[in-house]
């Protein structure tokens, strides 16, 4: 039979108050919510506009409304994944820190298995549509080195993962908190080219590339998106139109600079960091209405799914309607059309296997 605890005595019961009143409630960033759930939508946007860059055989000649609707909207939707490394930076350095080592590893978890689930889909997935470059095997082995992506978007996760890691490492240190087995997998993860390349030497074996690895744009989006969205409202004025007017310049360059100099455009370039940042500051500490915050939250949870699966049905849908023979008007609709399909079945499809116990599978 249970029994009862005993009552904490008026001292602790002051002391447990005061520390509760003293530790400042963790404010809902709504702003944040809604600029990953538009950086979902920009990355669906820009690899549909690629689709359509690939129909037309990647020049105006081979089908110019094609060609440029798709090169619009590949580069309208460039600010997406530079934005998510600066959430990135700002959830792990401000919003919500790891407190130590295991809480690491449980978010690690979150976003390994979902991965190599992921890795072996769009392994199938390849295998049945007859596009791997070898035998599944293979493939899954050069996957755990990260030396072949099954889908060209998963490049992301094999940089996201050891840079989350290294970026913890500054407030649980902070913290005095000591965490030795990070630092031992990130030293593995520094040294592993060079020994992979060192083994491959020695014994003539075939060593995979070892691609777990991020660069150094990466880090300043991070910790750059960690100062800008930590900066209190009105910091950088009450007006947005500058930022929006920045965010459309910088769009005509990554436009022009994909077009005239190189496709595709670089993450690591001035255009896409000036499109990046005229993004985050046209939304930044902008008000949510009460009424749209619910299903923000519920769909903004459902943001890192649709990221993993939206290549699945972009490959179904663009292969089904993408056609470079078609006009103007033709065209824009069926880019909205194409990425609408995609966005929908994504996200119907991240938020139904979350509703039924499958998130920390799928993702």
């Amino acid at each position: 039979m249970p029994t009862t605890p005993p009552a904490p005595a008026p001292a602790q019961t002051t002391a447990q108050t005061s520390a509760e009143t003293a530790r400042p409630a963790r404010e809902h960033r709504y702003d944040i919510d809604l600029i990953r759930l538009l950086c979902s939508v920009g990355v669906i946007v820009s690899h549909a506009g690629a689709t359509f860059m690939d129909a037309a055989g990647r020049k105006p000649s081979g089908g110019a409304p094609a060609y440029w609707i798709g090169l619009t909207a590949d580069s309208l939707g460039s600010f997406a994944v530079p934005t998510f490394f600066a959430i990135a930076g700002w959830a792990v350095l401000v919003g919500a820190p790891p407190k130590d080592a295991a809480r690491l590893w449980q978010r690690m978890v979150r976003l390994l298995v979902p991965l190599a689930v992921w890795t072996a889909v769009y392994l199938l997935w390849g295998r049945w549509r007859g596009t791997n470059d070898g035998p599944v095997g293979d493939l899954a082995l050069d996957s755990l080195f990260a030396s072949v992506r099954p889908a060209y978007h998963l490049w992301y996760l094999y940089a996201y993962i050891p840079l989350i890691m290294v970026l913890a490492l500054i407030p649980m240190v902070r913290a005095g908190k000591r965490p030795w087995g990070v630092g031992a997998v990130l030293l593995v993860i520094a040294a592993a080219p060079t020994l992979a390349g060192d083994v491959a030497r020695v014994t003539d074996w075939d060593v995979p590339r070892f691609g777990w690895s991020f660069a150094a744009y990466q880090v300043i989006y991070a910790v750059l998106g960690a100062l800008l969205l930590a900066v209190p409202a009105g910091a950088f004025g009450r007006r947005r139109l500058p930022w929006l007017l920045l965010f459309a310049a910088s769009l005509v360059v990554v436009i022009v600079y994909q077009h005239k100099i190189h496709y595709v455009i670089p993450n690591a370039s001035l255009g896409i960091a000036l499109l990046t940042g005229g993004f985050v500051l046209s939304l930044h500490r902008v008000r949510l209405p009460d009424r749209f915050r619910p299903v923000v939250t519920r769909l903004v949870d459902a943001t890192f799914g649709v990221y993993v699966v939206h290549v699945l049905f972009e490959d179904v849908v663009a292969d089904r309607l993408v056609r470079a023979d078609v006009g103007w008007p033709a065209a824009v609709a069926l880019l909205l059309a194409v990425s609408a399909a995609i966005t929908v079945l994504s996200f119907a499809s991240a938020l139904l296997w979350r509703r039924i116990g499958l998130a920390r599978l799928l993702g």
